[in-house]
């Protein structure tokens, strides 16, 4: 008796799960849906899974040495350092991800971010709830044309940014190691180093993926270079941050304020210092969500993992290295 194809959601917080689905159905393999988070309880339910499709969890090199037989790990997003990368490449599975689901809805929220920070919406609109009605508590408030805007990192995000927030006559500078000259300049934007960016922009917007060489990449030394009446605004990774460091900045007025879509503990801790800030924005890691964004990327997530069920490489693999492990894997099994 040939065995079925066992797809398991680790964990999800969608209202369905229709394309998932669909998607597994169309190969006539079995989809089993569970909220497991801890190394735990995926042990337990997804031992025997073929295929992971994950929002959250974290998937441990101790989780993967589990996966009796498991070929693909497909996250439900950008980011995969949830995901350990080496392990599974270590045993052959391939890690897909979904980088093109909600790009604009991103560069909204960001763009939404840094104009409700630069403006005071916030505090100005709880001060008018609590019958307090004075503009004089928005000051200083600045005009936003010729304001200078760091990008960190200049990928597709990053530059839909850019083009949103210069028709507000923002000057735009952006630091990417990775970035070609002649890509700056057909964007209108200006390269710069990340001393540069941190010392001479009004409004910095980070955008990096996080990997160990990124991770606190916005640390004490960096913000000590930024100007006093500056805006941090990330909508990319928590772990970009080194949030004591931020949390002193803000205290010493280093930093006029901030801008967070994304904390380095999510959900966010309630006795952090920030949620009592009044110059500090948060936002529970929704940049990413609108309707249509959630839509493609259940869909599109669903299809990579299909793919690879079916022995095709997903559209969106990230290791690709690991095809020769499994092939070699295989050939041991069959020698033995």
């Amino acid at each position: 008796m040939v065995k079925r194809i066992k797809v398991v959601v680790t964990d999800y917080e969608y209202t369905s799960l229709h394309h998932e689905e669909e998607e597994i159905r169309k190969i006539g393999a079995e989809l089993v849906a569970c909220q497991c988070r801890n190394e735990e309880d995926l042990i337990a339910n997804a031992c025997d899974a073929d295929g992971l499709l994950v929002q959250y969890a974290r998937i441990t090199r101790r989780v993967i040495e589990h996966l009796t037989q498991c070929k693909a790990i497909v996250r439900y997003g950008i980011g995969v350092d949830s995901v350990d990368m080496k392990a599974a490449t270590d045993h052959g599975i391939m890690v897909a991800n979904v980088p093109d689901y909600g790009l604009q809805d991103v560069a909204d929220h960001t763009v939404a971010m840094l104009l409700a920070a630069a403006r005071k919406i916030v505090p100005l609109s709880n001060a008018v709830k609590s019958g307090v009605w004075n503009f004089n508590l928005a000051k200083p408030l600045y005009r936003l044309e010729g304001k200078i805007v760091g990008l960190v990192a200049f990928g597709n995000i990053a530059r839909m940014v850019a083009l949103r927030l210069q028709p507000f006559g923002f000057r735009i500078q952006v630091h990417d190691p990775y970035l070609n000259s002649g890509v700056a300049a057909r964007h209108g934007v200006t390269a710069v180093d990340l001393p540069t960016l941190f010392s001479t922009s009004d409004y910095i917007c980070l955008h990096a993926p996080l990997m160990d060489s990124t991770r606190q990449l916005v640390n004490a030394d960096l913000l000590k270079l930024t100007k006093s009446s500056a805006i941090l605004i990330n909508t990319a990774r928590g772990g970009l941050v080194d949030e004591a460091a931020l949390v002193d900045a803000l205290q010493r007025g280093r930093l006029a304020g901030a801008a967070l879509d994304v904390m380095e503990k999510e959900p966010v801790n309630p006795d952090n210092p920030l949620l009592q800030m009044e110059n500090v924005i948060i936002t529970p890691h929704a940049a990413w969500y609108t309707e249509e964004g959630q839509d493609t990327l259940q869909y599109k997530a669903a299809r990579n993992m299909a793919q690879a069920m079916t022995g095709q490489i997903p559209d969106h693999i990230l290791n690709p290295e690991c095809l020769n492990t499994a092939v070699n894997q295989t050939a041991d099994s069959k020698e033995k």
